[in-house]
C-alpha cells in the first residue's frame, strides 16, 4: 500500500430538524491509502453514505460539518467551492446508488459520461480558463464522446460504441451500472467512493461488477472507499474493513482480523447472521434482537447497549472509545478492551 490518500478524523454530521440538530455520524476517523480498498460496512441508517457525502461535501444545506478531511494534503473543509469542483469528480469520483435514478432519464448515457470529461476539461471549464488542464489542451465534444465511449469499454459494456448512443432505461440494470462505473472513471480519479455499488443487482451481475472493480482497482492503482450493508461483498475486494453502527465505526482492522477475530459484539452479530455452506437449513440463522435506536434519541453510552447479550455497566454510562485490541485492530467496546488489557498480561 501507499501513503495516507484520505485522512478523516473526528467527523461529525449533524442536521438540523424542527426537533433541533440530530447526529447523522459521530467521531468518525479512518483513513485510506493511496491503492487500498477500505470497505465500510453497516446496516442503512447507519451514517455510511451521510459520510462519503460529507468528505465531497455534497450534504445538504440542513447539514453540519464538525472534524477534519484531508485528501492528498489539502484540507477539504476549508477548500472554497472552486475548488471543490476541481476534486470532484476529477481527483475523487463517486459511484452513487441506484443508477436508474442518478443517471439523467432523457439524455444519452455517452453524453452524460462525456459530460464529466467536459466538466473539468472542457473549453469553458473552469480549470480550463485556470490554464490547468492535466492534459495540457483543451478537449471537444468530439473528443469528450471519444473518450466516453473508452471508458464504457473499459468498463466492460458490450457494444460500447452503440450503447453510447441509448438512454438508460433501454439497459439493463447492471448494463446501468457499468455506466456508471465508467462515469466515475473517465477522469481517472485517485480514489473512487462506491456507495453500494451492487444493490438490486442479481448474484450472478453483484459478482461480475465486483470483479471488474477489482481489475479497475488494480489497473489503476486506484485507492476505493467500498460502501455496503453486504458482508459477502466487502469480504471480496477489501483490504481493511470498518464497521459502522448508528452514526460510529464500532470496529477497524485489516479484513481477516475483523472476518475472522471480531471483538466487537455487533460484528458478531453480523457474521453469525450470515449463511454459509455449512450453515444447518434446520436451524433458523441467528439474528441481533431489538431495532437500531433512533438518531434522535441515542443513548449516552454505547449505541449497541441495549441489545447487547455481553452489556456491562460501563456500556451504558458513556460513549466508549475506540480501543486497539490487538495491532491495527480497533474497537469501540469496553468488553474487548478488558479482553485486551487480560490478554497481554
Amino acid at each position: 500500500m501507499g501513503a495516507s490518500l484520505l485522512q478523516v478524523r473526528g467527523l461529525t454530521v449533524e442536521f438540523a430538524t424542527a426537533e433541533g440538530s440530530v447526529p447523522a455520524v459521530r467521531d468518525v476517523s479512518f483513513e485510506v491509502r493511496a491503492g487500498e480498498v477500505l470497505g465500510l460496512v453497516g446496516e442503512s441508517g447507519s451514517g455510511k453514505s451521510v459520510t462519503s457525502l460529507a468528505i465531497l461535501r455534497l450534504l445538504p444545506v440542513q447539514g453540519r460539518i464538525w472534524g477534519e478531511i484531508h485528501f492528498a494534503g489539502r484540507d477539504l473543509l476549508r477548500a472554497g467551492e472552486e475548488e471543490m469542483r476541481s476534486v470532484r469528480g476529477a481527483r475523487i469520483s463517486m459511484i452513487f446508488q441506484e443508477p436508474m435514478t442518478a443517471l439523467n432519464p432523457v439524455m444519452r448515457v455517452g453524453d452524460q459520461v462525456a459530460e464529466a470529461v467536459l466538466a473539468h476539461h472542457g473549453a469553458g471549464s473552469r480549470k480550463q480558463e485556470a490554464g490547468k488542464s492535466q492534459d495540457g489542451y483543451r478537449v471537444g465534444k468530439q473528443e469528450a464522446w471519444r473518450r466516453a465511449v473508452e471508458a464504457m469499454k473499459d468498463v466492460q459494456l458490450a457494444d460500447a460504441e452503440r450503447r453510447a448512443r441509448d438512454y438508460p432505461h433501454q439497459l439493463s440494470g447492471g448494463m446501468r451500472q457499468r455506466v456508471m462505473i465508467a462515469m466515475a472513471m473517465v477522469n481517472r480519479p485517485e480514489l473512487l467512493i462506491a456507495d453500494e455499488p451492487t444493490t438490486a443487482l442479481d448474484v450472478t451481475i453483484q459478482a461480475q461488477i465486483l470483479e471488474l472493480l477489482g481489475e479497475l482497482q488494480q489497473k489503476y492503482g486506484l485507492a476505493m472507499l467500498l460502501i455496503s450493508h453486504d458482508l459477502a461483498v466487502v469480504s471480496q475486494v477489501a483490504h481493511r474493513v470498518a464497521v459502522m453502527y448508528a452514526g460510529s465505526i464500532v470496529e477497524m482492522g485489516s479484513a481477516s482480523q475483523v472476518f475472522r477475530n471480531a471483538a466487537h459484539p455487533y460484528t458478531r452479530g453480523l457474521l453469525e447472521a450470515v449463511p454459509t455452506l455449512a450453515t444447518d437449513r434446520a436451524h433458523p440463522l441467528k439474528t441481533i434482537e431489538g431495532t437500531v435506536p433512533a438518531i434522535a434519541a441515542l443513548p449516552a453510552g454505547c449505541a449497541f447497549e441495549p441489545r447487547c447479550g455481553l452489556r456491562i455497566e460501563a456500556c451504558a454510562r458513556a460513549f466508549p472509545p475506540l480501543v486497539e485490541v490487538e495491532p491495527g485492530h480497533w474497537a469501540r467496546c469496553p468488553v474487548s478492551t478488558q479482553h485486551s488489557a487480560i490478554g497481554a498480561q
